[in-house]
């Protein structure tokens, strides 16, 4: 990750040295916020802000979620990004972050005062060159994706996170690139930070957004676009058996975009390369995003 000049702080830019938080934030120390990450992309319009009203769109549903008293408006919210990404040099990433900033000891967050930060970077690529070419690795964590009953799995809840970065470190440290975590059932839910398809029969599966995922912008993005290629897309459980004997699998994500998967728990997947189908589709997505697609004109956010 690259920084930038300047981060938008509850309505004024600072540099970024200068974007700082108290260490009683009620966030540092429980977790209580909600963030996004949104991709920025070069068309030939000029840069674009990939499903930006999406996004905003479900940040404001976590703040919901969360009981957080939001003093922006969506209109508000989609102009402070905007204006982020156009203060900054070579952002290819913005993150909008809604938490709680109080300086408060103990579990009771109300009446704790929100402060809301834009904070855009040049990410590249977030799984490594590597993976993005020749297809990542994936292990079956040992940790279990958080669940509806457990907590708001369906939003990007900042303290639900740390599950996540512990998959994400156990994978790291047992040689693979990612994490592929289960549910209470001991189903596929999803990666640490992505979604996951698998390409079977014929067919694309995905997990339920019952399954304790998150409902992911870019998931959401591929299985219109694979539908519009004449793909039949399902929405059911997954098993790890499932999984194993996939023809093809591959990830979504905002910050992994699509990655293809060539081995999950030192099993081949395929015949161990990038799949036809996952690499058609990463080819489509890269055209959409970056505006080469009018069909999909209404996804982008020109700055």
């Amino acid at each position: 990750m690259e920084k930038t000049e300047k981060i938008w702080m509850d309505g004024e830019f600072v540099d970024w040295n200068d974007a700082k938080v108290h260490v009683l934030a009620h966030a540092l120390n429980y977790g209580t916020g909600v963030f996004e990450g949104i991709r920025v992309y070069e068309t030939s319009k000029g840069p674009s802000i990939f499903r930006l009203k999406e996004h905003v769109k479900r940040l404001m549903d976590g703040c919901k979620v969360m009981c957080f008293d939001l003093p922006y408006t969506f209109d508000e919210i989609c102009d402070a990004i905007r204006k982020t990404v156009k203060v900054n040099k070579n952002v290819d990433y913005v993150k909008p972050c809604v938490f709680l900033c109080g300086e408060a000891v103990g579990l009771n967050p109300i009446n704790v005062p929100v402060k809301f930060t834009i904070t855009a970077v040049h990410l590249g690529s977030y799984l490594g060159k590597d993976a993005q070419e020749k297809g990542a690795s994936l292990v079956t964590s040992t940790w279990f994706r958080p669940w509806n009953l457990a907590a708001p799995a369906g939003c990007k809840v900042n303290g639900i996170y740390v599950t996540s970065c512990l998959a994400k470190m156990e994978a790291k440290h047992r040689g693979a690139d990612e994490a592929v975590m289960l549910n209470a059932q001991g189903n596929i839910a999803e990666c640490s930070g992505e979604n996951l398809f698998i390409f079977k029969r014929g067919k694309l599966y995905t997990s339920k957004t019952t399954d304790s995922i998150l409902e992911g912008i870019t998931r959401n993005s591929i299985m219109e676009v694979a539908a519009d290629l004449g793909y039949e897309v399902v929405e059911t459980e997954i098993s790890r058996i499932d999984m194993y004997t996939a023809d093809e699998v591959f990830m979504t994500g905002t910050a992994a975009e699509v990655t293809l998967v060539t081995n999950i728990d030192k099993r081949v997947i395929g015949d161990g390369k990038p799949g036809k189908v996952g690499k058609q589709l990463a080819s489509a997505f890269a055209d959409v995003v970056r505006g080469k697609e009018p069909k999909y004109e209404k996804w982008l956010d020109l700055i």
